[in-house]
């Protein structure tokens, strides 16, 4: 018969490792095409759900550090200006560490809720609420 230890040490084999991510939440990222002058951001409805942000929230953001002008057209955001997707995925990076990311917990389950003319990130994780800037 086995020993308590070897038994566990057993037992712990078969267990399968956790993964080293530290959370579910997957990073969206931008499609860019050039179209002329402009540059349209095609998958731009898709990465504001995941986010679960406003479209227009999240383009007001985008517009505004692009510094430049555009509108929703469908699906897609329409820029006046061509961008790369790197440029265009900093800024959304920028965006998840300002209005997604919670600041106590650092997890990505939130929401934005507004109270009285200000704009919180509430926490649906560890249930903390944080002032944030508009955009």
């Amino acid at each position: 018969m086995d020993s308590y230890e070897v038994l566990l040490k057993r037992g712990l084999k078969r267990v399968p490792e956790k993964e080293k991510s530290d959370e579910r939440f997957r990073m969206p990222e931008f499609r860019v095409q050039k179209s002329g002058s402009r540059s349209l951001i095609v998958n731009f409805a898709e990465a504001a759900k995941m986010l679960n942000r406003e479209p227009g929230h999240l383009m007001k953001f985008i517009l505004k550090e692009l510094a430049t002008s555009g509108e929703l057209k469908g699906v897609s955001l329409e820029v006046t200006g061509v961008f790369s997707n790197e440029a265009a995925n900093r800024k959304l990076e920028k965006y998840v560490e300002m209005y997604v990311k919670c600041p106590e917990c650092g997890k990505h389950d939130t929401e934005l809720v507004k109270e009285r003319g200000f704009t919180f990130i509430k926490c649906e994780v560890c249930g903390a609420r944080e002032p944030v800037g508009k955009v």
